[in-house]
């Protein structure tokens, strides 16, 4: 028995030295309660792990346990590189996303440089046990095993009564444990170890979440008209939690916006990793001249999903992405009948996409004709004909100078660009971009990182500019919309980095994500709009500006010039409303200022809806919602 709990123990303190070094790196704390619930879950692992050993003899339970520490290890690592280069958890859904989601190679080598003392030291338990195994004896006999499993039971149900701790608040550990899929805040409450055995069974055998639907009480106003369609929301007991939640949500008003740029052509642009600290009126002055003419977005985010992917799957869809949803997106076969490419097909428009970078990456091959784009060329299925693909990044300038000629001359267009040359790293070693634009930088005073930044969304800026004197040539400028958000911020610089440039105080969970969208005709007379908004709301408000028929209800963005309440959401489930703001990690609420009034459950309300938004778009996705709905109706 002793040389069983001596077993236990070295596994036992190994894991929790892993978890706790994991919270240090991946949320900066450590929350008491939070660390209780993580050692009791880790029990059941240090519990199980010695189980194994009474099987063994002496030279098998070395190589036994040097794998299962080798694979503990590995996870804890893996989910450590995760939040060091893209600030969230990598969950096992990632893995179809993955040599593009993380880019692979060259981020990890990043991180590595970065952040070698964090690494090393989670290799420690492995590097202590290959020094000193021969010191530690645990050789036990097997007629003891069923004594065993029932102190492993035993630790099991005791695990399950601890949920019972604050059963019915949202995000409590009941609620993560059988209710809510949240792998962040998992991580940081229960465990790293308990959140991938949940990912892993919920992408094994499936998980059906539950919404709190609450009853809409908002009266309409009869002078108003709303985006909405009628609609009948019986489709089946399969998707019925997602008919009950949109089905009671309020539409979003018309107003006088509504249709101001019907009949314009659109060129809708995700550019990569722009922020408003790329703005600048002598450094990128067509970039300047974009963002203060016309709508001036005073309180606009690009939040950070899981890389680029996330970014386009807002921008596009106006859906929360999940790893489960981004996954079925790319997997094709969907009815997405709101994105812009289906949307202005179907209003008699010319439809184009392009992407200076390899055409299948993140699986677009799939995803753009799926978003209405057959007309979609990239470098590999006929781009890197007209323009060098092989630079990196490659060149939005020559994008630009590739591609307008295919749809200048048409009556109506609508032509969608991914833009490459703002992606990290920000060096002149091997960003050609930065390198091809260093003479603009090299005499501001900021570190490299910031520079070299600068000097790669320089091409972007180079790239409108020349985009615009195309359509001021051919005169169709005027009868021509622009539109660009940034796909996430540069995930690459810290924060701290950031505020070197940044004009007030950045930190990481919210303000990094802070940016600027675009949305612009010379027409436009200047206005500032200082509602809170998002990438997830693009799509309804250019929908309600070109006037087009839609239904409000079924996207999780809204129209940012309608009377909505404004609500920006991040991926670990932390938000911003016009009321404060959330950090679900750390379960603190900040009200915006000490005059705004606070019903008592309003945080708790918030977070329902956040749950619900999130848990609704991984279902439309992964359920194909709209064709059920659709054909339904027909």
């Amino acid at each position: 028995m002793k040389r069983f709990i001596k077993c236990f123990l070295v596994y036992y303190l190994m894991i929790i030295y892993l978890e706790v070094l994991f919270k240090l790196i991946a949320f900066e704390n450590i929350n008491l309660e939070d660390m209780v619930f993580t050692l009791i879950f880790s029990l059941m692992y240090a519990m199980w792990l010695s189980i194994i050993n009474t099987f063994l003899n002496q030279k098998q339970r070395f190589y036994v346990n040097l794998i299962n520490l080798i694979i503990i290890t590995f996870i804890f690592l893996s989910e450590e590189f995760s939040y060091l280069i893209l600030g969230s958890t990598f969950s096992i859904y990632s893995l179809n996303l993955a040599g593009q989601a993380f880019d692979f190679a060259r981020f990890i080598l990043m991180a590595f440089k970065k952040h070698f003392i964090k690494i090393i030291l989670t290799l420690v338990p492995v590097i202590l046990y290959i020094i000193h195994h021969k010191n530690l004896d645990f050789e036990e006999k097997p007629d003891k095993l069923l004594k065993y499993i029932y102190m492993f039971i035993g630790i099991y149900l005791v695990t399950l009564l601890s949920l019972c701790y604050k059963q019915n608040e949202t995000y409590s550990p009941y609620d993560l444990y059988f209710e809510t899929h949240a792998p962040s805040i998992t991580s940081k409450k229960l465990g790293l170890l308990t959140e991938v055995r949940l990912d892993l069974k919920r992408y094994l055998f499936g998980f059906n979440p539950t919404i709190r639907v609450e009853k809409n009480n908002l009266k309409r106003d009869r002078s108003l008209e709303y985006n909405e369609i009628d609609l009948n929301f019986n489709t089946g007991e399969a998707t019925k939690y997602i008919s009950d939640y949109l089905s009671n949500v309020f539409p979003t008003n018309k107003n006088k916006h509504t249709g101001e740029f019907k009949g314009k052509n659109i060129i809708y642009i995700l550019a990569e990793g722009f922020n408003s600290i790329a703005v600048d009126k002598e450094l990128t002055p067509t970039l300047y001249k974009l963002v203060n003419s016309g709508y001036k977005f005073e309180n606009y985010y690009s939040p950070m999903f899981m890389s680029t992917t996330g970014g386009e799957y807002q921008f596009n869809l106006s859906l929360i992405p999940t790893e489960e949803a981004l996954t079925k997106w790319k997997n094709g076969g969907l009815n997405l009948p709101y994105t812009i490419g289906n949307v202005f097909k179907k209003e008699g428009y010319n439809v184009y996409a392009y992407h200076n970078w390899t055409y299948s990456y993140y699986k677009r091959d799939n995803t753009m004709p799926e978003m209405g784009y057959e007309n979609y060329i990239a470098c590999g299925n006929g781009l890197e004909q007209k323009m060098d693909c092989n630079l990196w990044p490659t060149s939005d300038v020559e994008m630009i100078n590739a591609s307008v000629d295919d749809y200048i001359n048409d009556d109506k267009f609508a032509v969608y660009y991914v833009t490459l040359s703002g992606h990290q790293e920000y060096n002149f070693e091997g960003n050609e971009m930065a390198i091809k634009n260093q003479k603009y930088v090299e005499n501001l005073p900021y570190s490299e990182e910031i520079k070299a930044y600068l000097a790669s969304q320089k091409e972007l800026d180079k790239a409108l500019k020349k985009l615009i004197k195309k359509l001021e040539k051919a005169k169709k400028l005027d009868d021509t919309v622009i539109v660009l958000s940034g796909d996430h911020y540069p995930y690459s610089l810290s924060a701290e980095t950031i505020n070197e440039i940044s004009t007030y105080k950045r930190d990481e969970t919210f303000e990094v994500n802070n940016s600027n969208l675009i949305i612009y005709n010379p027409s436009v007379k200047k206005e500032s709009v200082k509602k809170l908004a998002s990438s997830v709301d693009v799509l309804p408000t250019i929908l309600n500006m070109y006037g087009i028929k839609f239904d409000s209800r079924l996207l999780m963005g809204k129209d940012i010039f309608s009377n909505h309440d404004s609500l920006v959401i991040f991926s670990d489930y932390s938000w911003i409303s016009e009321k404060g703001r959330f950090n679900a990690t750390t379960g603190i609420f900040t009200k915006k200022d000490e005059n705004t009034n606070i019903e008592e459950d309003y945080v708790s309300r918030i977070n329902n809806e956040v749950q619900a938004r999130l848990k609704v778009s991984t279902g439309i996705i992964d359920k194909n919602y709209y064709d059920i709905l659709f054909n339904a109706n027909k």
